[in-house]
């Protein structure tokens, strides 16, 4: 199939948006890996636990296992805890034990809406308001403006995971704002994949989910991110 991206995703709940972009891509294998989750709580002490060292290093030993061309430890709230240098460090660490370019699905969302040219961004955030603010806080490290944030105060992935398609689009849609050049929807257990286009002809602008921008930063690490259609404005820019 070509290229392969592997994913270090932690325990389960939306990780079936992963096949779902596979079959839109069609010529990328993404291959997950799902990391240790001691304790599933958008919680800052917990999401400490779900990103650290260890913990990130056996899944990516087993990516290395599997020859990955490149890997993003997905998961937005467990990357952005860390703060931008923390975060950084924790790419690079990845990297490093799997081997090949390395990042994370909080530096993907930076990096997409560098290639969109955004520059003022609404948030809608399934997380508590103090996590919420965490995220907030790398965007603005960025050089973004967050016009608008909003937190649904989801404290388990399991929760979020189950959210269906009206709910989804309900929410990201009640969380724009007019001065906002996009929406930014940043947890991995959040299901999106197979209602990217939905969402943003809903609101009528660019819409970033977390899975969506993780598959996206795979294949700009690759030198893979040629113009797509079926996937939102992110993959039509290429």
């Amino acid at each position: 199939m070509g290229r392969s991206i592997g994913f270090l995703y932690p325990g389960f709940s939306a990780e079936d948006d992963y096949p779902v972009l596979e079959g839109l891509l069609g010529d990328v294998a993404l291959r997950v890996v799902h990391t240790e989750m001691r304790e599933d709580a958008h919680r800052v002490d917990a999401l400490l636990d779900i990103g650290g060292d260890g913990v990130l290093a056996a899944g990516a030993r087993a990516l290395r296992g599997l020859g990955v061309d490149a890997a993003v430890w997905a998961c937005t709230s467990g990357s952005f805890v860390f703060g931008w240098d923390g975060a950084a460090a924790q790419a690079a660490g990845v990297g490093r034990t799997a081997g090949v370019p390395a990042s994370s699905t909080s530096f993907a969302f930076v990096h997409a809406a560098r290639r969109l040219g955004l520059r003022r961004v609404a948030v809608a955030a399934t997380y508590p308001a103090d996590v919420a603010g965490h995220f907030r806080a790398f965007l603005e490290h960025a050089g973004l403006e967050v016009v608008a944030l909003a937190s649904r105060g989801i404290v388990t992935a399991a929760e979020v995971g189950a959210l269906g398609r009206d709910d989804v689009l309900d929410f990201v849609a009640a969380h724009d704002r007019p001065d906002a050049d996009a929406v930014l929807v940043p947890d991995t257990a959040l299901h999106t994949a197979a209602w990217l286009d939905d969402l943003e002809a809903r609101v009528g602008k660019p819409v970033l989910t977390a899975n969506q921008v993780s598959v996206w930063e795979g294949l700009r690490l690759t030198g893979g991110d040629r113009p797509r259609t079926g996937l939102g404005r992110l993959f039509s820019a290429g």
